[in-house]
C-alpha cells in the first residue's frame, strides 16, 4: 500500500502527462531498452500475455482484487493507493484506476515483421498518438498482422497510443522501416504495396482486385498532408476511397479501417 506520492517504488509512474519528464524516465539508457506505460483495464489485461515484461502495476486500492485476478500467477509487483494518492502520483485524475509499467525489450527488425505478416499497415508521418492508436485498433480488428513506421511516425508504445488502441498495440508486431527505400525492398520481396490517397488519378478502392495469396501492405499518411508523392510513387498501386461530392477525405484512422476492410478481408 502506497501512502506517500514520493515513495520511490512509484517513481516510474510519476507525472505521466509531463512529456519532457517522461522522456527522461522512459527513454532507453546505455544498458537497457527503456520502459513504457499502459493505462486502463483492457490494455493492462492485454499486456500480460504480450511479449513485454511487466515491471509493476499501480491500482486504486478499492480495485485491488480485480487487479490480482489479472495478474494471477505472474510475477509482477502490485502497488495500491487511495484514489487521491494515485491521482497525485500520476499527475491527473486516473478515472480508470489502473496503470502499469513494462520493459520495452529489444526492438524488432522490420524484415522480421514483413516475413511474419501478410496484411501489413505502413505509416508515413503519423505523429498523432491517438490517430496511431486508432489505426492500430482498426487494423488488428480487420486482419492486420504487422505495422511498419517511417522515422517520423510516433512511437506505438506511447501511453496514449496504447490506451486508444485498447491494448492491441501490445500484440501487433511493429518496427521502423527505412524510408522511403524500404518500400522498394518490400516490393522486391513480393509484398504488394498499396498507397491510400485522395488523388484524382488513384484507382477507386472498390475496383481493386486482390488475390487471397497476396502479401499486402496498406500505406497511409498523416492527417492533413497525407502521403508524400515519393511514397505514393514508390508503391505498386495508388487507391482512393470514393467520397460524396464536396468531401475530400476521411480521418486517417477511419480511412485505414475502410481500406483494411476492403483489402485485408479477402483471404484473411
Amino acid at each position: 500500500m502506497i501512502t506517500d506520492p514520493d515513495d520511490p517504488r512509484v517513481a516510474a509512474f510519476r507525472r505521466l502527462t509531463d512529456s519532457a519528464y517522461r522522456r527522461q524516465v522512459e527513454g532507453a539508457g546505455p544498458f537497457d531498452k527503456g520502459i513504457f506505460v499502459v493505462e486502463g483495464w483492457l490494455a493492462v489485461e492485454r499486456l500480460f500475455p504480450s511479449r513485454y515484461s511487466v515491471r509493476a502495476v499501480l491500482v486504486d486500492a478499492s480495485k485491488a482484487d480485480r487487479a490480482n485476478e489479472i495478474i494471477g500467477r505472474r510475477h509482477a509487483p502490485l502497488l495500491t493507493a487511495s484514489q487521491t494518492v494515485l491521482d497525485e502520483i500520476v499527475g491527473f485524475p486516473l478515472h480508470r484506476g489502473i496503470v502499469a509499467v513494462a520493459e520495452r525489450g529489444r526492438p524488432q527488425l522490420w524484415t522480421d515483421v514483413m516475413r511474419r505478416g501478410r496484411r501489413l499497415v505502413i505509416t508515413e508521418g503519423v505523429n498523432d498518438a491517438e490517430n496511431l492508436g486508432s489505426i492500430i485498433r482498426n487494423a488488428v480488428a480487420l486482419g492486420g498482422d504487422g505495422l511498419l513506421l517511417d522515422p517520423t511516425s510516433c512511437d506505438p508504445l506511447t501511453r496514449r497510443t496504447v490506451r486508444v488502441s485498447v491494448g492491441h498495440a501490445l500484440a501487433l508486431p511493429f518496427a521502423r522501416l527505412p524510408w522511403p527505400d524500404g518500400l522498394a525492398e518490400l516490393r522486391g520481396s513480393g509484398v504488394t504495396t498499396v498507397a491510400l490517397t485522395p488523388r484524382a488519378d488513384a484507382v477507386p478502392i472498390d475496383e481493386v482486385r486482390i488475390d487471397p495469396d497476396m502479401s499486402i501492405a496498406l500505406v497511409v499518411g498523416a492527417e492533413g498532408p497525407g502521403l508524400t508523392d515519393d511514397a505514393i510513387d514508390a508503391c505498386d498501386l495508388a487507391v482512393r476511397i470514393p467520397m460524396a461530392r464536396g468531401i475530400d477525405s476521411l480521418n486517417v484512422a477511419s480511412a485505414t479501417a475502410v481500406a483494411a476492410h476492403r483489402l485485408f478481408a479477402v483471404g484473411a
